[in-house]
């Protein structure tokens, strides 16, 4: 790597958008990934792992039925082509784990980063210049790969300092979720009907947790899920009061099954953590007039939500799944070191 820099770069990373011109890197075409040259306000990471955006990878795994040659085929197609990780289908990312190797002049003497010390990333890799020389594994389990490579982070990157109290791929799996469990901190209130779609998942049993705590015991959390052994295991945590079994593509017995266990008030907040399309009209039909549906759900349709509710007649407040909330790695970790259940499951998957 040359020690000269390029001089003024955009703090948002504008400097690297290839096509179209003037756009920001997450929505652009094209961004310039190589990273043997790097402006002054930029971050260079050696790059050891992705944490692959659920719903892409739920999307990868799809087209190619599962076969990880396949997946790792499309996974370097997508970076070569567009110098991130920005799947096409969904227009999600992830996020990524490594080690701090250059810092940009411009940003030297920054108290809380150092030339050497092990990051992930809290921005997605939908903006993120991403050059991957080798992909080592794939871990079609934990939406997880191992590569070598390199990335860039912008001067408004954000990024979590990894400590070494968690081993790096359980701390990488919660980080890559961190906004949904500080997005309902804020959301629910005590007292509140809560229906979390997705419940059995990731996010899902972290929204579960952060909900039980706040509705206290005057609320009620009604838990969907899909298959038989994620519902067992969400059971066994103690964290909703009613389970479901549903598909939450199929709306309307999405909506009957909720009349019936909340015997016609419906939810006060819905929560849509899903990996999947087509589960806007469930989530809207469930949410009682007035209420709330926060959708964190990468394969959320805006447009369908949108219409959707107009089509139904429901004037309830829809919130996009913002992947940064203040302090959210803090409040996301911190929920591994109160559930000692949690952290085991999470344990037993990720490391």
């Amino acid at each position: 790597m040359n020690e000269e820099y390029i001089p003024n770069g955009n703090p948002f990373g504008t400097h690297r958008v290839i096509e179209p011109v003037g756009s920001l890197p997450q929505p652009a075409q094209r961004i310039n990934n190589d990273t043997s040259v790097l402006w002054d306000n930029e971050i260079l990471i050696d790059v050891d792992t992705l944490n692959i955006d659920s719903a892409s990878f739920a999307q990868l795994k799809s087209e190619v039925g599962g076969d990880i040659a396949g997946i790792e085929e499309m996974i370097l197609d997508i970076v070569n082509s567009r110098g991130k990780m920005h799947n096409p289908v969904t227009g999600s990312g992830g996020m990524l784990m490594g080690n701090v190797a250059k810092v940009g002049k411009r940003l030297k003497g920054r108290d809380d980063l150092s030339e050497g010390d092990r990051i992930a990333s809290l921005v997605s890799l939908s903006l993120t210049p991403l050059k991957i020389d080798t992909i080592l594994e794939i871990k079609p389990d934990t939406d997880q790969v191992r590569i070598k490579g390199r990335a860039i982070l912008f001067e408004s990157g954000i990024y979590s300092r990894l400590d070494g109290d968690l081993p790096d791929p359980l701390a990488l799996a919660v980080l890559d979720v961190a906004g949904a469990p500080a997005q309902t901190g804020r959301l629910v209130k005590p007292g509140d009907t809560v229906v979390i779609i997705g419940a059995t998942g990731k996010s899902g049993i972290l929204c579960s947790y952060v909900a039980r705590k706040i509705a206290g015991s005057t609320g009620r959390i009604i838990g969907i899920g899909h298959t038989d052994e994620r519902i067992r295991v969400l059971s066994s945590l103690n964290l909703c009061d009613i389970i479901i079994k549903q598909d939450a593509r199929d709306a309307l017995s999405c909506y009957e099954e909720i009349m019936r266990v909340t015997e016609g008030g419906l939810a006060d907040l819905v929560i849509n953590s899903v990996n999947i399309p087509d589960t806007e009209l469930s989530s809207i039909l469930i949410c009682r007039q007035g209420g709330k549906v926060y959708f964190f759900s990468m394969a959320t349709s805006f447009t369908k939500a949108a219409l959707g509710a107009e089509g139904v007649g429901k004037d309830i407040e829809m919130i996009i799944g913002n992947g940064y909330a203040e302090n959210h790695a803090k409040t996301a970790l911190s929920i591994l070191t109160e559930s000692k259940d949690i952290r085991d499951l999470f344990e037993s998957i990720y490391v």
